[in-house]
């Protein structure tokens, strides 16, 4: 028991200090910089915040999110992020409510859990640790990984690794007490991820089948007991906070057609895109890639060599059917990545009710990577000698690993000074806050995000919003109050009865600024100024202009 806490210990000391050479400059810019440089990643910062924030001071309000008011159940219109959230409580109160430290700290957490995750699943199955850290150094570092550094839910990839080893630990040995620990997996990664939670959920019950089949355990009582109540537990677990979700597809009808998944399907062009340096002159040849797939040098070389192991060479000694079970998810994984014109990701979508959810078939390509870097852990197992010059090699195999999907200097955009209007706005009194330009193009909704970012600092109520799901009554009136102040912009407002209007001087085109200021100057019976320092603008509504 000590030497295992004390390999623990040690595993994760180095995938702490991996994880930050990784990511540089990251771990030294934690507190005020991120890809804020795109809606999606100011989406994330503003909803690891939220979730921080709220599931300590009103947990039952939750899921009504300061977006889109007055609507309730906003923060199931996107992925809630609440495994994320929850980990970032200590960052965020600790420091005082700083969103980036929040946010940032469990990016860099997501990518230790990963690590840690692959390396012992592998290490378990192989009963190597060079091999289990090969693995996990090429799924926690993969380029997929790298390419969406905004999208905080995607980066939560922890769970796929260990829902994988619990769902082992369970085969081995069947009990109550590991089928517990299986729901706990599956349920932390839907609520990290819904996409991973769903693809965990399938990679375990193919697994019970597998296993059930290769194992004949399908004649145990007890196997198929442990397995029904890890799943209950497990939708048990993740029900409650799957309700508002529901509840917005009935009353809305929000889903996924294979139209959407056939935007966001990958191709054999995929799985040679990356960013890492080693890789990325091979992009000006596979144009155009879509998605970010390629598994890692290691992954593949090793992966090819590790499904040899079905003719027992490279097998572990564990017992050969796990090469059987991991080749066929990667071959599954892959041929559903390439979505609806593939076919079997259109079978999928008409079978299984959740694939109604997804709309990116290509992030499968994340179990594809999972598949081969745990048939590499299988090949090296093998191949590397229990000698000192087999450790050496191990030692170096490790480094060109790391070598191989090295991409930093991450780009990361540093937070502007908090302006006037915004510091005011959290010391007033509570009203909710409507914020101009109000972009009304499609293309544009986007640009409502940074309003939300902003919304960290006082955390008002935001006519304003963005998410996947958009409103159909916000998108209608989107035009009309764009044009705010004026007759019918008022009228449209009134219903929403905002409090506080702010307007950004440096977003408006320079030929619009004249227009602007003699219509605030109309309306200045029932706008009084609170913050008048550029670039933001703050004004309160003290009074509502006659219907006309």
């Amino acid at each position: 028991m000590r030497a295992r806490l004390t390999e623990a210990a040690l595993v994760v000391s180095a995938a702490m200090l991996l994880t930050v050479v990784m990511t540089w400059p990251l771990a030294p810019k934690i507190g005020y910089a991120g890809r804020i440089d795109s809606g999606d990643g100011q989406f994330s910062v503003w909803n690891v915040a939220w979730v921080a924030r709220t599931i300590v001071t009103d947990p039952k309000n939750l899921f009504n999110a300061n977006i889109f008011y007055p609507r309730r159940g906003t923060l199931a219109y996107s992925e809630a992020n609440l495994g994320a959230g929850l980990l970032a409580v200590p960052a965020y109160w600790a420091s005082g409510g700083n969103p980036y430290l929040a946010h940032n700290s469990v990016e860099l957490l997501a990518f230790v859990l990963a690590l840690t995750g692959a390396y012992s699943l592998v290490r378990y199955l192989s009963g190597r640790r060079t091999s289990a850290a090969v693995a996990g150094i090429a799924y926690a570092f993969c380029p997929y990984v790298f390419s969406h550094l905004p999208h905080i839910q995607l980066l939560f990839t922890a769970g796929l690794p260990y829902s994988l080893l619990a769902m082992h630990w369970l085969i081995d040995r069947p009990s109550l007490g590991r089928a517990i620990v299986l729901a706990l997996a599956l349920a932390a990664q839907a609520l990290s991820c819904g996409y991973y939670g769903v693809f965990a959920g399938l990679l375990v019950g193919y697994g019970f089948l597998f296993y059930a089949v290769s194992r004949g355990l399908w004649r145990r009582w007890m196997f198929w007991v442990c397995a029904a109540f890890a799943a209950g537990l497990s939708v048990a677990c993740v029900l409650p906070f799957f309700l508002p979700y529901i509840t917005l597809q009935q009353q809305s009808g929000f889903a996924r057609t294979l139209t959407d998944a056939a935007r966001w399907s990958a191709t054999w062009r995929s799985y040679g895109a990356s960013a890492a340096w080693a890789h990325r002159w091979v992009l000006p040849y596979i144009k155009p890639w879509g998605e970010v797939l390629y598994p890692g040098t290691a992954s593949v070389v090793f992966g090819c060599l590790g499904v040899l192991g079905l003719r027992r060479r490279y097998a572990p000694s564990s017992g050969r059917d796990h090469v059987a079970f991991y080749s066929s998810v990667a071959v599954i994984a892959f041929w559903s990545s390439l979505g609806p014109p593939a076919g079997l990701y259109a079978w999928l979508h008409e079978s299984v009710p959740l694939f109604s959810w997804l709309r990116a078939p290509s992030r499968l390509g994340l179990v594809v990577v999972l598949a081969l870097a745990v048939l590499a852990g299988f090949a090296i197992a093998r191949l590397l000698p229990r000698t000192r010059r087999g450790a050496i090699a191990g030692a170096l195999l490790v480094c060109a690993t790391a070598a191989d999907l090295f991409v930093a200097p991450l780009f990361l955009v540093e937070a502007q000074p908090t302006p006037a209007a915004y510091v005011a706005l959290g010391r007033l009194p509570d009203g909710p806050v409507v914020e101009f330009p109000f972009w009304y193009r499609r293309v544009d909704f986007s640009r409502h995000s940074e309003y939300m970012l902003n919304s960290t600092f006082h955390w008002k109520p935001l006519v304003n919003g963005y998410s996947d799901f958009i409103p159909p009554d916000w998108r209608s009136m989107v035009i009309p109050v764009s044009s705010f102040p004026n007759p019918e912009s008022f009228n449209i407002l009134r219903q929403y009865q905002p409090r506080y209007v702010v307007f950004h001087r440096n977003f408006y085109d320079h030929r619009a600024l004249p227009d602007l200021m003699a219509r605030i100057e109309e309306y200045r019976d029932y706008l009084h100024p609170i913050v008048l320092e550029d670039p933001v603008w703050l004004f309160q509504i003290d009074a509502w202009p006659p219907v006309r």
